[in-house]
């Protein structure tokens, strides 16, 4: 998930679920428990994004934890 978010740009939720090829509420269970740890911020703000919003939404990596999540996506065994 971390991936098709990417830690350049923000992306919608439609590409992301588009990227991860999985269902919206399985994409919408993962993006909230990421925003929920604060991995990934929401743009606009979200406490958690609804199946609604998800498309239309923008994620991106909490720049805080971007240097680390690059780490462990870059060096996963």
């Amino acid at each position: 998930m971390v991936r098709a978010i990417g830690f350049a740009d923000a992306s919608l939720g439609s590409e992301i679920q588009d990227l991860t090829e999985m269902e919206l509420e399985d994409v919408a269970d993962v993006v909230n428990s990421l925003m929920a740890a604060g991995f990934v911020e929401s743009i606009p703000y979200y406490d958690q994004v609804g199946l609604a919003e998800l498309p239309v939404t923008s994620f991106e990596v909490n720049p805080a934890y971007s240097h680390q999540l690059r780490f462990a996506v870059n060096n996963r065994i």
